[in-house]
């Protein structure tokens, strides 16, 4: 055995928010193919969750969502 890679995963293809406990500095990425999945999934998590949109990934590149 090796020693693990240490270059960053490339995300893939989709929208991305990250979910976090209230009050924290990290918490877990997620990903949805379409936008209206991430509102939903947005709707979802914000009563309980600190919601953070991170973009639109599209070729490795996180780009910003327009109209959100």
């Amino acid at each position: 055995m090796g020693r693990p890679s240490t270059k960053p995963k490339d995300l893939r293809d989709g929208y991305y928010i990250e979910v976090r406990n209230k009050n924290k500095k990290t918490g877990v990425k997620i990903r949805r193919d379409t936008k209206e999945q991430l509102l939903l999934a947005i709707e979802e998590y914000k009563e309980s969750k600190d919601v953070v949109v991170l973009g639109k990934s599209k070729n490795g590149k996180m780009m910003e969502i327009p109209d959100l």
